[in-house]
């Protein structure tokens, strides 16, 4: 049976998020959807990250199994014909090992975060930044991040609602630059607790206006306690960018 990946880019806002659920148009139920209909066959998809509800992607992969083998190509446009019109496109296909696992053969993962500093609101931007009129100081920003780089207890920055096994995650790198009129926050690591960037960039946020010092992320962190988290940042600022494999 043979196992094809896909690489996938998406507008989060009209979707419940990644997963299907009972309820809700989700991107993992879309992309089934649109297999079924040229396929004739109703594989599961695997993503390698379940992004919230209002996440978009520019680089998501996922993987799916089907009975016949297909032209990668084919794949690939036959599913953004029957995507239409959600905001979800197929950017690349390939025939993959069976070995392949989108989700668990993942090495590294990356997200950007961006916010949007001008006292005007965002038109064309809209639902794809985080908003605000205040001036971040996005050096500052930068200089505390780099307290949250390595292995810790991300307790502070999980969801309650969290299923990960352990609070322990190994964050490779936190970059914070301003770009023009917005701050961008990239961030990597092989994996992520759930809501742990947009905890992180909210309580960064904190410090950029000045009301945190990095000495007061740094105790944050440390206390390995939710209530000690700043607020949660909004989803539509989030971008899951690429996934990278062996």
């Amino acid at each position: 049976m043979p196992r094809y990946r896909i690489t996938i880019e998406y507008d989060g806002t009209p979707f419940i998020g990644w997963q299907r659920q009972a309820e809700g148009v989700s991107i993992q139920g879309a992309l089934e959807t649109a297999i079924r209909k040229f396929s004739g066959e109703a594989p599961g998809v695997r993503g390698a990250g379940r992004t919230d509800a209002g996440v978009h992607a520019l680089g998501q992969v996922a993987h799916f199994d089907l009975e016949k083998t297909w032209e990668p190509g084919r794949i690939r446009d036959a599913m953004n014909f029957h995507l239409r019109p959600n905001p979800i496109g197929v950017v690349a296909a390939a025939q993959v090992d069976d070995a392949f696992d989108a989700r668990f053969s993942a090495v590294k993962r990356y997200y950007e975060y961006r916010l949007l500093t001008r006292r005007a609101p965002p038109i064309l931007q809209r639902h794809r930044v985080w908003w605000t009129m205040q001036n971040l100081d996005a050096a500052a920003m930068h200089a505390a991040a780099q307290e949250l780089v390595g292995k810790h207890d991300f307790t502070t920055f999980r969801a309650a609602q969290c299923q990960a096994k352990s609070p322990v995650k190994t964050l490779d790198v936190f970059d914070v630059s301003r770009e023009g009129e917005e701050i961008v926050c990239r961030v990597s690591a092989r994996s992520f607790l759930h809501h742990q960037v947009r905890s992180m960039v909210g309580s960064l946020k904190l410090v950029g206006e000045g009301k945190w010092s990095r000495a007061d992320l740094a105790s944050a962190l440390a206390a390995a306690n939710r209530e000690a988290c700043g607020p949660v940042a909004p989803a539509a600022g989030l971008y899951l960018v690429g996934v990278d494999y062996e």
